[in-house]
C-alpha cells in the first residue's frame, strides 16, 4: 500500500516507440509486413531541432529520472555557456543533414567531422504541372477526357529544363513552379524523346529564371557511389530528398519508349512524382534523371536512373539538329556463339568472338551489306564477345548495344564480319529503327478511315492498350502479338491495317462481328498502309469493294451505295470526317 501512495498523482511512462505522429493514413502496425510508411521508420534529426520541440522533449526525459523532483520558479542556468554567441556550433554528424543558410541542405554523412559534402543546386529543381489529354485510339475522331499530373524537372543551361517525356505526354498545358514560390509559369515543349524517356521545355517568363542556378552534370558514377535524389513526390507539396547508392550499371529497358539504353539503379526511394527529378553524386553534380521504379512483392527500393550519357545525347541530338532525332540502332538480330560447336561450324577461329546475325530489317542501310548467318566480330574497333558484350570499365562489361547508341543518327560506324571464313570490313550509316507496330505514335492523332461503317485503323502498342487493357500482351489475339514482337516492316511506309469495328448500318448486315482483322488486300492490290487503302476505295471505280482479310475472310460490297450510306452512319455517330487530316493530305 506504502508504494501505491507514493505513486499516486504521477502518470505512467510512455515508450517513445508509441508515441504517433498526427498525420493521417501513416501510422501502421508493426506486425504488418506490406507496412511501407511507419511511426517507426521516422527519425527525428537532433540537429534541426524546434525549440518548442526541444524543450518538451527535455521536460519529458528530466519527469522520468529517478531523482527528479519537480522546482518552482526559474529553470536552473547552465554556466558553461553564457551567451547564445559564445556556444560553438554542432559539428556536422554523419548521415544527418543541417539547413544551409541558402535554403538547401547541406548533406554531411560519411564524412569528416566538420566537413560538409557540397551543397546540391536544389533551387533548380521544380516542380512540373500537365494537363494532358490523350487520344481515344479506338475512337479515333475523339480524344479522351483531360486529367491533370505533377512531376518534377530541373534547370539546364541555355534557359532550359529538363523532365521526362512521360510527364509530359499528350500534353495540352505545361506549367511550371519553383522552390519557395507561389507562381506557375507557363512551359513551352521544345523536345520530347520517346525513346531516352526525356523532354526539354523552356519558359518565355524572365522573372522564372531569376535567382535560378543551372545544374552540373557530373561522369558516370561507379558502383556504391552515393546518390541524392530530388524532387516532388506524393506524400507533400514540398521538395523532397531521398539518398542512396547505385546498385548496378547495364542496359536496361525503357518502359515508356520500348527502348534499351544504359541506365542505373539505385535502392533509393523512387515514388510518383520524383520523374524528371535530378540525382546528384555527392560532389552535388547531377548525374541522372529518375524515370522509373520496380514494384514487385519480392523487392524494395529498386530505382532506376537515366545517366549523363544518356542525357547529353539527348541535348547534343537537339542542339545538333534542331529537333531530336532520336537513338540509332543496328537494324539487325543476332544470336550468341557461347556453344563451341556452333562456332566450328561457322568457320570461326579459336581466337575469334563474335554474334551470328539471325535477320536484317529490310527496310535499315545495313541490309545493303550485311546478310544472315554474317558473324560480327567487332563494331567501331571494338572486339565483341560470344555472349555479345564489349569491356565497359574496369572489371566490368556491358551489352555492345551500348555502343551503337553513342552514335547519332547518320553517323557511319566501321563493322568487321566473317563471312564464309572470309573477314570483311564495312562502314554502315546508322538510322533509327522503325517497327511494323510503333511503341509509340508521337504525339500525333490515330489514323482512320470509314466506308460503309467499316472502321479501318492502324496497330501501334498505344492501340492494343486501348482495346485490350493493360494486359494485352496476354488479351491481344495471338496472330497480332506474333506480328508485335517478330514482324519486321518489307518496305519504310508498311503499316499492319485492321478492321476496327462494324458500326452497324443495313449496308454492313451479316459483318458485325469483324473486329481488329488484319486488312491484306483491296479488289486484288495488296495493302501497305491505310493512306494507300484510302486513296484505292475513294477512287474505286468498279461495282464492288471487295476487302480480303485475314482468316480467308472476305467482304464485298457495292461502291455507289457504300459511298451515300458513309455520310448517314457519320451523321448517327456525329463523327466529323469520314477520314483522318494526314489522310486527306
Amino acid at each position: 500500500m506504502s508504494e501505491h501512495k507514493r505513486k499516486r498523482g504521477r502518470k505512467p511512462k510512455i515508450p517513445d516507440a508509441e508515441k504517433t505522429l498526427d498525420l493521417p493514413s501513416i501510422a501502421a502496425s508493426a506486425d504488418d509486413d506490406d507496412v511501407v510508411f511507419s511511426v517507426s521508420n521516422v527519425e527525428i534529426i537532433p540537429t534541426t531541432t524546434n525549440p518548442s520541440i526541444s524543450s518538451a522533449a527535455a521536460t519529458t526525459t528530466n519527469n522520468h529520472h529517478p531523482d527528479h523532483r519537480p522546482r518552482r520558479g526559474r529553470p536552473r542556468k547552465h554556466p558553461k555557456h553564457e551567451t547564445p554567441e559564445e556556444k560553438p556550433p554542432p559539428l556536422p554528424r554523419a548521415g544527418h543533414c543541417r539547413p544551409a543558410e541558402n535554403g538547401g541542405a547541406d548533406f554531411a554523412g560519411d564524412v569528416e567531422p566538420g566537413v560538409a559534402r557540397v551543397v546540391p543546386a536544389m533551387d533548380a529543381v521544380v516542380k512540373v504541372f500537365c494537363v494532358h489529354t490523350e487520344p481515344n485510339f479506338s475512337l479515333p475522331w475523339q480524344r479522351k477526357r483531360q486529367y491533370s499530373s505533377s512531376s518534377s524537372g530541373f534547370a539546364i543551361g541555355g534557359r532550359r529544363v529538363l523532365t521526362n517525356a512521360h510527364s509530359v505526354e499528350h500534353y495540352t498545358q505545361v506549367k511550371l513552379k519553383k522552390r519557395g514560390s507561389d507562381t506557375k509559369y507557363l512551359a513551352t515543349v521544345l523536345a520530347i524523346g520517346t525513346e531516352c524517356d526525356i523532354a526539354m521545355l523552356t519558359v518565355e517568363d524572365d522573372e522564372f529564371w531569376e535567382g535560378v542556378l543551372p545544374v552540373e552534370f557530373g561522369e558516370l558514377p561507379a558502383l556504391q557511389d552515393a546518390v541524392t535524389v530530388v524532387g516532388y513526390p506524393i506524400g507533400g507539396d514540398t521538395i523532397s530528398v531521398t539518398s542512396g547508392v547505385v546498385s548496378r550499371i547495364e542496359i536496361l529497358s525503357y518502359v515508356h519508349g520500348s527502348t534499351e539504353l544504359l541506365g542505373l539503379q539505385i535502392d533509393a526511394a523512387i515514388n510518383s512524382g520524383n520523374s524528371g527529378g535530378p540525382a546528384f553524386n555527392d560532389k552535388g553534380k547531377c548525374v541522372g534523371i529518375a524515370f522509373q521504379s520496380l514494384k514487385h512483392e519480392d523487392v524494395e527500393n529498386i530505382g532506376y536512373v537515366i545517366p549523363t550519357p544518356v542525357i547529353m545525347h539527348f541535348i547534343q541530338d537537339y542542339e545538333k539538329n534542331g529537333a531530336y532525332t532520336g537513338f540509332p540502332l543496328l537494324g539487325v538480330e543476332w544470336q550468341k556463339m557461347e556453344n563451341p560447336d556452333l562456332r566450328v561450324a561457322m568457320s570461326m577461329k579459336a581466337d575469334q568472338k563474335g554474334v551470328r546475325i539471325r535477320r536484317v530489317d529490310p527496310t535499315a542501310p545495313e541490309s545493303e551489306v550485311l546478310k544472315p548467318s554474317d558473324i560480327i566480330l567487332s563494331f567501331d574497333g571494338i572486339d565483341i564477345a560470344n555472349d555479345g558484350t564489349v569491356p565497359f570499365r574496369h572489371g566490368e562489361r556491358i551489352g555492345f548495344s551500348y555502343l551503337v547508341s553513342q552514335k547519332y543518327t547518320g553517323d557511319s560506324a566501321a563493322v568487321k564480319v566473317l563471312r564464309d571464313s572470309k573477314i570483311l570490313n564495312f562502314n554502315i550509316t546508322l538510322a533509327t529503327h522503325r517497327r511494323l507496330i510503333p511503341s509509340h505514335n508521337k504525339g500525333r492523332p490515330p489514323s482512320y478511315y470509314i466506308i460503309a461503317g467499316f472502321v479501318f485503323s492502324t496497330v501501334s502498342v498505344p492501340y492494343l492498350r486501348s482495346e485490350y487493357g493493360k494486359d494485352y500482351e496476354y488479351e491481344a489475339p495471338v496472330k497480332l502479338l506474333d506480328k508485335l514482337l517478330y514482324s519486321m516492316p518489307q518496305l519504310p511506309d508498311e503499316q499492319l491495317v485492321v478492321v476496327s469495328q462494324v458500326l452497324v448500318a443495313d449496308i454492313n448486315i451479316g459483318y458485325e462481328e469483324i473486329v481488329n482483322t488484319q486488312v491484306l488486300a483491296f479488289n486484288g492490290n495488296p495493302v501497305k498502309n491505310l493512306k494507300s487503302l484510302a486513296n484505292m476505295v475513294e477512287n474505286c471505280d468498279d461495282e464492288f469493294l471487295k476487302f480480303d482479310l485475314e482468316y480467308d475472310q472476305v467482304v464485298v460490297l457495292r461502291t455507289k451505295t457504300s459511298k451515300a450510306a458513309t455520310l448517314d452512319i457519320l451523321a448517327t455517330h456525329c463523327i466529323p470526317s469520314a477520314m483522318s487530316d494526314d489522310l486527306k493530305n
